[in-house]
């Protein structure tokens, strides 16, 4: 899992990308391509 400064371009790289507010942390989930998954502080 990717830690970005930015997660608008990692929810732009695929369609099936949603970004998802857990614990305080901003998380990018992808169910169709797992390596999209991402992270931000």
């Amino acid at each position: 899992m990717k830690v970005l400064s930015s997660l608008k371009s990692a929810k732009e790289r695929h369609p099936d990308c949603q970004i998802v507010h857990r614990r305080g942390k901003v998380f990018v989930i992808c169910k169709a391509n797992p390596r999209f998954k991402a992270r931000q502080r």
